[in-house]
């Protein structure tokens, strides 16, 4: 049985959703869904700056949801470069959902501005996505935190 303290090393099966900090690959995925779901049914006024909030959201579910996978299925075989790729996946997609929550927030900000009905649902559903943004940011800033002292201690 697992505990539910973090481990010097990587679990593989179904330890991986019972591990502590590997556990918050589910609400990482769900959150970076939601942003992806809310920004793509959005209109986008501003390609460039909510282009690179889809490429954030897309970027990082999948990133997440393969390693994931390669986690459950044991594709690490125990080796300790895999906690440091672990590492460097968790330090990238926190710095880059910091960006795009940031310019998320600043676009709606923006658009919270205007005095239009169609910009009211506009503003209603990217206040979402900057919610959730931020969400998916802390939770990969705490699984990257924690990676770093699964490391030092590997």
């Amino acid at each position: 049985m697992s505990s539910a303290t973090s481990t010097t090393s990587l679990p593989s099966g179904l330890a991986v959703l019972t591990t502590f900090p590997d556990v918050l690959f589910i609400p990482e995925i769900i959150f970076g869904g939601l942003v992806w779901i809310l920004v793509a049914s959005s209109k986008v006024p501003v390609p460039m700056l909510q282009g690179w909030v889809m490429f954030v959201s897309v970027f990082c579910f999948i990133m997440s949801t393969t390693l994931l996978c390669l986690y459950s299925c044991g594709a690490h075989g125990g080796s300790s470069s895999w906690v440091t790729l672990d590492i460097i996946c968790q330090e990238t997609a926190a710095l880059f959902y910091l960006s795009a929550a940031v310019l998320e927030a600043y676009f709606t900000y923006t658009v919270g501005t205007l005095n239009q009905p169609l910009v009211l649902t506009i503003y209603q559903e990217n206040i979402a996505a900057v919610v959730f943004a931020f969400l998916a940011t802390l939770m990969y800033v705490i699984h990257k935190v924690c990676s770093l002292l699964r490391w030092k201690s590997s």
